[in-house]
């Protein structure tokens, strides 16, 4: 299923919702757009964001766009390696609901 190529077809929803589209175009270039944080920190953000939710377009994406902006390996690694430890502390603090009371 996943082929970089699926993503010329983005131009279909660009076509077919040209409002909702071009709003999210400008959301997205205003999002990655240098601020408070710099373009490269945004991009590590993106990178353990797309480990997180698994999305191998967005991996692949913000992988490349991370590198562009400077990123190391070590920081592309730690950048994983967050992403791995929140998606395992979700794990371990959704626990907790086993032992409320109406579990024991």
């Amino acid at each position: 299923m996943f082929d970089m190529k699926n993503l010329s077809h983005l131009k279909k929803l660009d076509e077919a919702a040209p409002e909702v589209m071009k709003a999210f175009w400008a959301f997205d270039k205003a999002a990655f757009t240098a601020g408070a944080l710099t373009a490269k920190h945004k991009q590590l953000i993106a990178v353990g964001v797309a480990l997180t939710t698994q999305c191998p377009y967005c991996i692949e994406l913000h992988t490349k766009a991370a590198r562009a902006a400077g990123a190391s390996d070590a920081e592309l690694a730690e950048s994983a390696l967050v992403a791995a430890a929140i998606r395992a502390g979700g794990s371990v603090t959704h626990a907790t609901h086993m032992f409320r009371a109406e579990h024991t």
